[in-house]
């Protein structure tokens, strides 16, 4: 009997794409994909100067297929990075705001720095770690994605503006295939219902179209007291297939609301605190939803908290390719995208007994439940088992204004064995947002925390409803500020590549110059009735507005070249080897503002731009079923970068080197595919903090795996995902210290019918403690640290309609 494959919905990323659907609906093609384990045959688009298979190729790159990502169970498309060697995505975040590296280049304050995430080979955003603006927050993966391509090392120096460290490509489908599906995912242990939709195929003879999208609705995977995961996506296509080529028009919508998970409490060794569970509780509450401040403006308006990450995106793009001869190409993608939106969430600036909170107040002061079920009473020495208050910061973002224009021009000439492509890139990054925070007082409790008021010796009060301040004066009121900042890129590139005998060589030089336009202005502390009521409460006697009087200028400029030299011998068709060097560079953005953007205007260029050299060596092998990728590597990285934490610049010279493996093998119905990635990483310099010279980077584990086994049965298909990572250091001290741990993901597929699936999913099923992140770098294994941590067990079914 034939046997049939198709891909339900997983729990959030509900049918990835369909990447090997023909391979799963023919015997020819499930042969071919038996001797081609890790799909080296298959055609690189992504990081390469020209398209070329991965055999051929002279770069470290990766395809994920959807059969992995379904068992994977991923709950956000950060969550999907992880099964990639060499990428190391801290996808505790929520839909965003995830920290992503690649091959021990550093993390120091958040995003994906030196990595680039792309939507049909166009980035999302030209830098990867704009403050409350992390790219992967405007980036929704559904059932309308044909592929990833994932590149690390040198090649994406020259590929691509700012990616130095490498490239993560979301392919779409095009409809090619006529088809399309219907599915909806329902969470059984926790509250979250989503429905995708995508189909596609040919309107005539030479045009098609694809469209597809989903929405959803629900609380999601931690207990937030409201609906934290609200909105949706649609994205569309059209394609005029020519004689000699292509053109594509698309356009893509997204207006999405996800709670944004930032550090909780818990105890130094990865063990809750009474009364609030780390995997599944959070700081959000129903007692806490919108929260009154001074806008842009210095208008008196409101943030809604339930807002949380809120990208509003509305892009347009097109696309050419054409063959105008034998011996020349043409390619342009050209893309607007009009993108705003918010960034709401709750940071615990400071998580202590409540007799210290209250005494930070004066001497004599006391908490009380500002609301509940308790409010009025006074806040008890032992309150939840725990006698702990937070310190609670609103990271309220309005982001005005993260849009853009791109536009990646490229001819090629062909002579013989030599390809020649000469490109111009030219793009504009907006970058207009606003930090609009406050400060309130809650208890350390899970499932719906109450606010507390503060009052001093006599009962006065020094708060009301929660709120002891319009600002964050624990912060030294750092944190009112308007950004309005316009960035300029131009890069004009040459590639060459050639084919000499059983030698791939290609080199690549690209030229980037940008300049930054605009202004940005901090906080003043002004006396206003905020609420109104026609008196002056403590909280209204300072509060922080915008100082736009006396906003300060960003004029400058910065420009460095990147280089990246490589070749691939092919021993034979089963064997080759490859070796490269690069030098690529990152402009820096808005982290240089508030301390390293001078009165004028002007930067030094040592702050402007990081560099990274690379050198990495690699083997790959197929055949009888399985696939072998190595690559050695080594990397000198540069950075300057601001914590908005902890208000601190880094001035770093790092170093790394290390070793990736991805391996496959197919047994019949029995296949695994897996990674691992060894990093010896260090800080070899360090302007700031010299202290830190020899350390570790902070979270950088010497040990990342992951491993994917399935079994595909008549009507049915199991599999089992694991991730996992060694120890790593909470911070650059090196001394705090995260246990290591293995996530385990399940699932699994029953076809009622051969159009109608049933899954089931299951993410961590075991239900283990994973900290990825944390505030403090010093603790004892009982002391109560802040921190980021995986969410515990969730699983979902999923029905699925394909036609």
């Amino acid at each position: 009997m034939q046997k049939t494959f198709k891909l339900s919905t997983t729990a959030i990323f509900v049918t990835t794409a369909l990447l090997s659907n023909q391979a799963f609906a023919n015997e020819d093609n499930q042969e071919n994909k038996q001797a081609d384990a890790l799909d080296f045959e298959q055609i690189i688009v992504t990081g390469t100067p020209r398209a070329t298979t991965k055999m051929k190729s002279s770069v470290s790159v990766s395809t994920i297929e959807t059969g992995d990502v379904e068992i994977a169970s991923p709950r956000t498309s950060a969550e999907i990075l992880r099964s990639i060697p060499g990428i190391r995505s801290e996808s505790t975040g929520g839909d965003g705001n995830a920290n992503i590296a690649v091959r021990g280049l550093p993390v120091a304050a958040g995003g994906a720095k030196f990595l680039q995430l792309q939507e049909d080979g166009l980035p999302i955003l030209q830098f990867g770690d704009i403050a409350f603006g992390n790219a992967d927050i405007f980036l929704r993966a559904d059932s309308t994605i044909e592929s990833i391509q994932a590149v690390r090392g040198g090649s994406a120096s020259t590929t691509a503006s700012n990616a130095p460290g490498g490239i993560i490509n979301f392919l779409s489908k095009t409809g090619e295939s006529e088809s399309g599906s219907v599915g909806a995912t329902v969470g059984l242990d926790y509250d979250t219902i989503r429905s995708d939709f995508e189909f596609g195929g040919y309107l005539s003879d030479d045009v098609r179209f694809h469209i597809g999208g989903f929405v959803r609705e629900g609380e999601g995977a931690r207990e937030s007291g409201y609906n934290g995961l609200s909105g949706g996506q649609i994205k569309a296509n059209l394609t005029k297939e020519l004689d000699n080529g292509y053109v594509r028009v698309y356009f893509k919508h997204l207006d999405d609301h996800s709670t944004g998970y930032l550090p909780m409490p818990m105890y130094a060794d990865g063990s809750s605190i009474p009364g609030f569970d780390a995997q599944s509780d959070t700081p959000h509450s129903a007692y806490l939803l919108s929260t009154l401040r001074l806008n842009g403006d210095n208008n008196i308006s409101r943030g809604d908290v339930r807002d949380g990450m809120n990208p509003v995106v509305n892009a347009i793009g097109f696309e050419t390719s054409l063959d105008l001869s034998d011996e020349w190409k043409f390619e342009n993608r050209f893309r607007v995208s009009n993108i705003s939106g918010s960034f709401v969430s709750l940071f615990p600036a400071e998580v202590a007994d409540s007799d210290t909170i209250a005494t930070s107040f004066g001497d004599g002061a006391t908490l009380h439940y500002a609301n509940g079920p308790m409010a009025g009473q006074a806040y008890p020495d032992n309150a939840n088992g725990n006698g702990l208050a937070m310190r609670i910061h609103t990271f309220d973002v309005d982001i005005n204004d993260f849009g853009g224009i791109v536009n990646d021009l490229k001819l090629t000439r062909t002579f013989d064995e030599l390809s020649v492509t000469a490109g111009y890139y030219v793009a504009r990054q907006e970058i207009s947002m606003s930090w609009l925070w406050n400060s309130y007082l809650m208890e350390a409790k899970g499932d719906n925390a109450a606010l507390l008021d503060v009052q001093d010796k006599d009962g006065n009060p020094l708060s009301e409803n929660g709120l002891y301040a319009y600002g964050v004066p624990y912060w030294g009121n750092c944190c009112q500020r308007n950004y309005d900042l316009t960035y300029n890129i131009r890069a004009p590139y040459l590639a060459l590549s050639t084919e000499i005998g059983n030698f791939t060589i290609d080199a690549s030089i690209r030229r980037d110059e940008g300049e930054a336009v605009g202004t940005y202005a901090g906080a003043v502390q002004q006396s206003i009735d905020m609420n109104g009521d026609g008196s002056i409460s403590v909280p209204e006697q300072s509060v922080s507005g915008i100082d736009n009087a006396n906003s300060q200028i960003a004029n400058y400029d910065w420009g460095y070249t990147s280089y990246s030299i490589g070749s691939n011998y092919s021993i034979d068709d089963s064997n080759s080897v490859f070796a490269r060097v690069s030098r690529g560079g990152r402009a820096n953005a808005d982290r240089l503002a508030f301390g390293k953007i001078r009165p004028d205007g002007s930067v030094t260029s040592e702050d402007s731009i990081d560099l990274v050299d690379q050198v990495e060596v690699g083997y790959k092998y197929k055949g009888d079923g399985l696939g072998l990728f190595i690559t050695g590597f080594m990397a000198e990285t540069e950075e300057q970068n601001f914590e908005a934490t902890t208000q601190t610049f880094f001035d770093r010279v790092y170093e790394a080197t290390g070793i990736e493996l991805e391996a496959a093998y197919n047994m019949g119905d029995f296949n695994v595919k897996g990674g691992l990635t060894w990093t010896d990483a260090e800080i070899t310099q360090d302007q700031v903090n010299p202290s830190v010279v020899g350390n570790t980077p902070r979270r950088q584990a010497d040990l990342l795996y992951t491993l994917t086994t399935s079994y595909i049965m008549d009507n049915a298909t199991v599999g089992v995902n694991f991730i996992g990572t060694t120890d790593a250091y909470a911070q650059d001290n090196n001394d705090l210290k995260f246990d290591g741990y293995t996530q385990v993901n399940a699932f699994a597929q029953y076809l009622i019918t051969e159009d109608f699936s049933v899954s089931l999913n299951i993410n961590n099923v075991f239900d283990v403690v994973g900290i990825t992140e944390a505030e403090e770098g010093t603790a004892a294994s009982t002391d109560v640290i802040r921190a980021r941590t995986i969410n515990g067990r969730t699983s979902s079914v999923a029905l699925r309609y394909s036609f």
